[in-house]
């Protein structure tokens, strides 16, 4: 696997927390920033693949196909309207996969496997980003055996630092049985209201607790952010002056600084 290429898992077991936005908007804002991405659609949802405008009739192979078919790796990258920016797209197809994976031998290196295979066969990738299910599943697990680091988006929101507990020590178990370089690249805190004191609060309590883990970029709550999922395109698209393309840019900004 090409040394130059870092790949990324958006994991957060929790739903609703700004993590497929994350992965759409991280990757565009990296796209326009002059590197390669790849989004690797985890999640059998398929957001990631709606929200970069590719109908369930243009995902003609998937990451179900990815993990559990015979074709080559680069078989299912898809283009996007993004420059710069492919995908592997999802669909409900992958929800049984988790159990599909349980007969393969070495269940938890699959896609860590069929990673090495495509980056071997389209080495101009600058980053691929894994958008994990909101689940701690074998999904997940594998996402996380593959990825060199992993961004947690961490909702501004009450309890949020405890939802961490159980995501910290799935990671603590990747690294002594799979992955021992695996780290945190960082947490981002998204749907932020700088009106809110909640908001404020919980990000007091994060740099308190997790220190230089948080990135500096937080991702605000955003109408537009919002929007932009229902016209298949990314925020940087929909509306490239709004805060949440700001925010994204600059989180871009800070995950290429962190790889130096």
């Amino acid at each position: 696997m090409p040394d130059t290429c870092r790949i990324i898992a958006l994991a957060n077991q929790k739903g609703g927390v700004g993590k497929t936005t994350t992965a759409i908007n991280l990757g565009a804002a990296l796209a326009k920033s002059g590197r390669r991405v790849l989004l690797v659609d985890m999640d059998p949802q398929g957001n990631a693949s709606t929200g970069l405008g590719l109908s369930a009739g243009d995902r003609r192979s998937t990451t179900y196909d990815l993990l559990l078919g015979d074709d080559p790796a680069a078989e299912g990258i898809h283009g996007t309207q993004v420059y710069g920016l492919d995908i592997i797209p999802a669909t409900t197809d992958l929800s049984s996969a988790d159990v599909d994976l349980m007969s393969s031998g070495g269940r938890s290196r699959v896609l860590q496997r069929r990673m090495t295979e495509l980056l071997a066969d389209r080495q101009d990738y600058d980053y691929v980003l894994i958008d994990c299910p909101p689940a701690l599943n074998l999904l997940t697990i594998n996402a996380m055996v593959a990825a060199k680091s992993i961004i947690v988006p961490l909702q501004s929101e009450f309890f949020a630092l405890e939802g961490l507990s159980q995501l910290m020590l799935t990671l603590r178990e990747v690294r002594a049985s799979a992955n021992d370089a695996l780290r945190i690249e960082g947490i981002v805190l998204t749907m932020y209201d700088r009106r809110n004191n909640l908001s404020q609060q919980v990000e007091s309590d994060a740099r308190e607790t997790l220190g230089d883990l948080v990135f500096r970029t937080v991702i605000p709550r955003n109408v537009r952010l919002s929007e932009a999922p229902s016209h298949a395109m990314p925020v940087l698209d929909y509306d490239p002056g709004c805060a949440g393309a700001k925010a994204y840019l600059d989180l871009a900004a800070e995950v290429i600084q962190r790889e130096g």
